[in-house]
Parts: C-alpha cells; structure tokens; sequence
C-alpha cells in the first residue's frame, strides 16, 4: 500500500488537511470512524466516492506519522 497515491494534502482544499485525493472527506474523518468502531464497510456506505483501499491508505498514513513523533499522554 502506497498511501501517497490516495492522501493529499492542498490549502485549497478543506483548510489544507489530509483529505482523501479527489475528495473533501478528511482523513481525519475515516480514523475517527473507525476509532469509534465503525466498519469499513459502513465508512464506504457514508462516503461513497472513497474506497476500502482509500480508508487502509489513511491508517498507513497516519501510523507513518505515529513513527515521526511522539505525543504525550496525560494522567
């Protein structure tokens, strides 16, 4: 999986967000979703122009940046 072929990120687009290349839905948005459980399935259902190989490329994209920085944990 080669998430820069399917995130993009342009000021002109959503405030300059990761976005899913093509559209207005944030990557953001796709992790969100599947944090609070929803299936892939049910993400491709919501937002109709992405795909399920759109919303592997948003996980690749943000456990790449997991591997960049650390952030830290409050108590």
């Amino acid at each position: 999986m080669v998430w820069q072929e399917r995130i993009s990120v342009d000021p002109n687009v959503c405030h300059g967000k990761a976005c899913i290349k093509g559209t207005r839905v944030m990557v953001s948005v796709v992790l969100s979703n599947l944090a609070a459980g929803e299936s892939v399935e049910a993400i491709v259902a919501n937002y109709p122009k992405i795909t399920r190989e759109d919303i592997l490329a948003a996980a690749a994209y943000a456990a790449e940046l997991t591997q960049e920085s650390s952030f830290p944990l409050g108590r």
